[in-house]
């Protein structure tokens, strides 16, 4: 497996670029999330990036993305609201206000057809579902992590970072303390932690199996869990900082990760081994992501620049 340079986009956004994600509706547009206060639209043209359309509306910076199969596309940015358009039509589906710090990263349900938006609650502790229906945005479950202790600061509860299992069934999410948890999508019930970290957990998501969870985390490491036996696999170390991005490739078999280092690296999964490291970027890598249909990975940076992958 290998990652060869396809595109690279130089001052891709006006300001550091925080968030990717691939719509997974019509050619798979490359989405962009920016501290400009956009998201962008690209197709790859010649060796580097054609913009097909810019999303504005965020008063503040974009923080986080997410992309659904039917086309739709959610963005979580600093002014407290998560907006959500389609890519088809570029009209919005809806618009979503959260208290204060309440917005973080956020994942669609699986499924053609998402109902829900699951939302990483910041200060809440927890994370929130809310529906995406026409006119929707309403919340409809809220799910929270164990109170700490009392010697703990409240703020070590942050959560950053959420994800939904293959299936639904589970919600994963990572908080500043190192706490890793997953709930009952259905229910919004604590299912159990898990343990490894001390520090910011900045990104996770399943495998395709839904039974392997990969979190990075600011300690420089990737953990690999049972997701279901409640079990730490496997740690890749490697990244020289903040492990600000992980994501895994449609058949499972690789996994993308990137860094506050400046770095992206590929990681052979049967073998829990990094096979190989991109340098392409000369600030922290916030965001790395496979296409849809798993020979492509982009990358998003400080810099300001968008990195398009061949995958093989």
């Amino acid at each position: 497996m290998k990652l060869s340079p396809l595109a690279h986009q130089a001052n891709a956004h006006d300001d550091a670029v925080w968030s990717v994600a691939w719509s997974g509706a019509g050619e798979g547009l490359l989405l962009t999330g920016s501290v400009d206060e956009s998201v962008k639209a690209w197709r790859a043209a010649g060796d580097g990036l054609e913009m097909a359309h810019a999303y504005t509306g965020h008063t503040l910076g974009v923080v986080a993305l997410a992309a659904a199969p039917n086309g739709l596309v959610a963005s979580s940015a600093l002014d407290s609201l998560i907006r959500v358009w389609s890519v088809d039509t570029h009209e919005t589906r809806c618009v979503i206000e959260t208290p204060p710090a309440e917005n973080w990263q956020i994942a669609f349900a699986p499924g053609d057809e998402p109902a829900h938006l699951a939302v990483a609650g910041g200060v809440s502790g927890g994370v929130k579902l809310y529906s995406i229906e026409q006119d929707g945005g309403e919340q409809v479950s809220v799910m929270s992590l164990p109170e700490v202790a009392a010697d703990k600061a409240k703020n070590s509860r942050f959560v950053q970072s959420v994800a939904y299992s293959p299936d639904g069934r589970r919600i994963a999410c990572g908080a500043m303390d190192g706490t890793v948890a997953l709930f009952d999508a259905g229910t919004g019930k604590l299912l159990h932690t898990l343990q490894g970290h001390a520090m910011p957990v900045r990104s996770l998501c399943f495998d395709v199996s839904g039974k392997t969870l990969y979190t990075g985390c600011d300690d420089g490491h990737i953990h690999a869990y049972d997701a279901e036996h409640r079990s730490l696999q496997d740690a890749l170390p490697g990244h020289k900082s903040w492990v600000l991005g992980v994501s895994i490739s449609p058949d499972g078999n690789a996994l993308c990760s990137c860094s506050s280092d400046a770095t992206v690296k590929l990681w052979d999964v049967g073998t829990r081994s990094c096979v190989q490291t991109m340098s392409d970027q000369s600030e922290a890598v916030w965001g790395v992501c496979f296409g849809p249909g798993g020979d492509k990975v982009a990358s998003v940076s400080d810099d300001k620049s968008v990195n398009l992958y061949d995958f093989v």
